[in-house]
């Protein structure tokens, strides 16, 4: 078996504003990745569900996402199941994310979860281009196996990579190195032993919204959350001991952020209640 042997999934989606209304207007893809159709349940932005029908990923198996926003259109991009990573079988599987964003456009990539499996090889990458006063809301749920069913990430390998660029200027950088065994992993300085790690970044945004946010968001007992901000870049992180309370914590900060980072009251996609 070689690593060419895995599937590749890959799709391009492109967003352009007609007449006022945020249509996809290009969709191209390859092997088990596509969306379906999309809704517009709140007049101008587009709602779009990715969807990867085989549900999970094994070694040499590689996941490709491109998204286009033009100028002055909205796309509001979620996904209706976890994404799982299964053992590797001694080969990398690789998911990687690109999104460029243009001047007066917004983009709001709200994935559910990542699960990796004990045994998994995998690499993350996901790059943000903007440009102009584009805007951005993303955030990430990363499982570390899946300690209910006596999955505890064993042999567990992930690297992930995330970069926010304006302009073509490096705005955040982050890399997490995470394999089973290394101290981070319980560590109070790291993960302190939680399973769950939640990540929700918005930009850019106005002096003084974080403490909003800090003000205003419950913290359910079990989780630490740490809110920060870089320049006009938002940070919100947590850990927890699973992925309904993060998911939960993660859609409470989106609701209040959205109408100051966004200029829209929080309208969450139908899929997550169904």
């Amino acid at each position: 078996m070689s690593a060419t042997d895995g599937w590749l999934g890959s799709l391009e989606l492109g967003y352009e504003s007609r007449q006022g209304r945020t249509v996809l207007v290009r969709r191209r893809h390859q092997g088990p990745l596509l969306v379906q159709r999309s809704f517009h349940p709140e007049g101008a932005p587009c709602h779009s569900y990715v969807i990867h029908p085989p549900g999970g990923v094994v070694g040499g198996d590689r996941l490709q996402l491109h998204v286009t926003v033009a100028r002055d259109a909205h796309a509001v991009v979620t996904t209706p199941a976890a994404a799982k990573f299964y053992r590797s079988g001694g080969f990398r599987a690789e998911q990687q994310q690109s999104c460029a964003v243009e001047p007066g456009g917004a983009l709001e990539f709200l994935p559910t979860e990542t699960i990796l499996h004990g045994g998994c090889d995998v690499l993350l990458t996901n790059r943000y281009e903007l440009y102009g006063d584009a805007r951005l809301c993303v955030w990430d749920v990363l499982c570390l196996g899946r300690p209910g069913s006596g999955d505890h990430f064993a042999n567990g390998r992930c690297e992930q990579d995330l970069r926010i660029l304006r302009d073509g200027r490096l705005y955040l950088h982050e890399r997490l190195l995470l394999h089973d065994g290394d101290r981070l992993l319980q560590a109070p300085w790291g993960l302190d032993g939680q399973s769950v790690i939640g990540l929700l970044v918005a930009t850019p945004v106005e002096p003084g919204l974080e403490q909003a946010l800090r003000d205003a968001l419950p913290v359910p007992d079990g989780i630490r959350l740490g809110i920060t901000r870089i320049n006009d870049v938002l940070l919100l992180r947590c850990l927890g001991p699973g992925s309904e309370p993060v998911r939960h914590l993660l859609e409470q900060a989106w609701t209040q952020l959205r109408p100051a980072a966004l200029g829209r009251p929080a309208c969450p996609p139908r899929i997550w209640r169904t």
